[in-house]
C-alpha cells in the first residue's frame, strides 16, 4: 500500500502498473469497504494504471470525526483528490458511495483536479437507502450484512467465496464507519444538477442489482450531457467482483471509444 498525507491525516491507496500506455484510473469503492473491491481491475494494469483508494476510516487509511452526510462525502471527496492528484491519475470510477464521491467532485470540484472521463457504477443520482437497513445498522449490524449479501444485492448468484471476503471486509470496516456511509448515501441528491458535468460518463451496472437498479443508470446517462449506459449481465451490485470480465471489457471499450 502506498500513503498520501493530507488534511492531517494519511490516505492509502493500491497502485498498479505494468508499463500501461494509458491515463491512470482512480477507483473509489462504496459503503463498508476498501479498495480490495477493485482487486479484479488489477488485471487490466497492462493497459492503464490501477489506482484504488481506501477512503477515511476504512482499510489503512486514518479515520475522519465527520457527521454524515455533506461533511462526510466532502472529506471522502478530500482522499480521492489526494491520490488523484499524487498518482496523475486522469480518469475516476467510483462504485455506490464512490460513484457519489466522484459525481460530487464533478459538480463541485472540478477545478481543482484533470478529469477526462467518469466510469459511475452500482450508483445513482439519488441513493436513498431503506429504513430497514438504516435500523439495522443502528441496532443490528449482522442483520445488515447479511441482508446486503442476499441474492440480487451485493451480488446476483453469490459465490461463496466473494461473499464470505466481502462480509469479512465490511466486518472489518465496522458498523460506526459503515453506518457513516449508508447516512451520507441516504442524504445525497444531485438530481437535476447532472446537465453541468460535461466529461464523457459510462453508467455501468449489473443486470440485477436491487440496491441501485437499472433505471438509476438510465437516469445517468440521459441527464449527462456525454453520458453513455452499459449491463453486466448474471451481476449485480458489484459487478466488478461478480463479472470481473465483462466488467473490465465495458470499462476499456469506453474508454477506447473516447479516446
Amino acid at each position: 500500500m502506498h500513503t498520501v498525507s493530507h488534511h492531517g491525516r494519511d490516505t492509502a491507496y493500491e497502485y498498479a502498473d505494468r508499463d500501461a500506455p494509458g491515463a491512470p484510473i482512480c477507483f473509489v469503492h462504496g459503503s463498508g469497504g476498501s479498495s480490495t473491491v477493485w482487486k479484479s481491475q488489477h488485471r487490466i494494469a497492462d493497459k492503464h494504471p490501477v489506482v484504488a483508494v481506501d477512503l477515511s476510516g476504512h482499510g489503512e487509511s486514518d479515520d475522519i470525526d465527520a457527521e454524515p452526510g455533506y461533511t462526510t462525502l466532502s472529506a471522502y471527496a478530500d482522499d480521492v483528490i489526494a491520490v488523484y492528484e499524487a498518482t496523475d491519475s486522469r480518469v475516476l470510477a467510483g462504485n455506490s458511495l464512490g460513484g457519489a464521491v466522484v459525481m460530487h467532485i464533478l459538480l463541485e470540484r472540478s477545478e481543482e483536479i484533470p478529469v477526462g472521463a467518469a466510469i459511475l457504477t452500482g450508483t445513482g443520482a439519488r441513493l436513498g437507502v431503506l429504513e430497514d437497513i438504516r435500523r439495522w445498522l443502528a441496532e443490528n449490524f449482522e442483520r445488515a450484512v447479511d441482508f446486503l449479501h442476499d441474492t440480487d444485492r451485493f451480488f446476483h448468484d453469490p459465490d461463496p467465496r466473494l461473499q464470505a471476503l466481502s462480509k469479512a471486509a465490511m466486518r472489518e470496516c465496522g458498523r460506526e464507519v459503515t453506518q457513516r456511509d449508508f447516512l451520507t448515501c441516504h442524504e445525497f441528491d444531485v438530481r437535476g444538477q447532472l446537465g453541468t458535468i460535461d466529461v464523457p460518463a459510462l453508467a455501468l451496472h449489473g443486470e440485477y442489482d436491487q440496491l441501485t437498479p437499472p433505471d438509476y443508470h438510465e437516469y445517468l446517462a440521459d441527464q449527462l450531457p456525454a453520458g453513455t449506459r452499459q449491463e453486466i449481465p448474471d451481476a449485480a451490485h458489484l459487478a466488478m467482483l461478480e463479472q470481473p470480465a465483462a466488467f473490465n471489457q465495458a470499462l476499456l471499450s469506453f474508454l477506447e471509444d473516447i479516446s
